[in-house]
């Protein structure tokens, strides 16, 4: 299942030429994911609570076009691929012209306790309900 996140760039998240900082597209997408999270019945406040926790192993970015300051960008968050101990995630955001700005792949670890940790079977269950093949 694709979920999708709107957000409007502001002044502070730019850089001196009005775009948005690439510092910053690493946040749009953090707060995409979560929110897809918590469309998906699973926030990680509730995985907080059973001691599951999600790091950020890898992330792969390409740039394809500036998002400009006041620009609605439009974010596409999917998993589609995932065991009980990684799973990788595509984004992709787009200007409020459909313009697709960047593309970004992810690789998730699950941990508990600050260590790699197998994911309990029923969170891998619930996840596995939205993967989009």
């Amino acid at each position: 299942m694709k979920f999708s996140f709107n957000k409007r760039i502001y002044g502070f998240e730019c850089d001196i030429y009005g775009h948005m900082n690439n510092a910053n597209y690493l946040q749009l997408l953090e707060a995409a994911r979560s929110e897809a999270m918590i469309d998906m019945n699973i926030p990680l406040s509730a995985l907080k609570h059973i001691n599951v926790q999600f790091f950020v192993y890898r992330v792969e970015l390409d740039y394809l076009k500036a998002l400009d300051l006041e620009e609605v960008a439009t974010v596409k968050s999917w998993f589609y691929e995932m065991n009980r101990l990684k799973g990788r995630w595509h984004q992709d955001v787009f200007n409020s012209h459909g313009e697709k700005c960047l593309e970004a792949e992810l690789l998730i670890v699950f941990a508990s306790e600050g260590k790699a940790k197998r994911l309990p079977v029923a969170v891998f269950e619930d996840f596995m309900q939205y993967i989009e093949r």
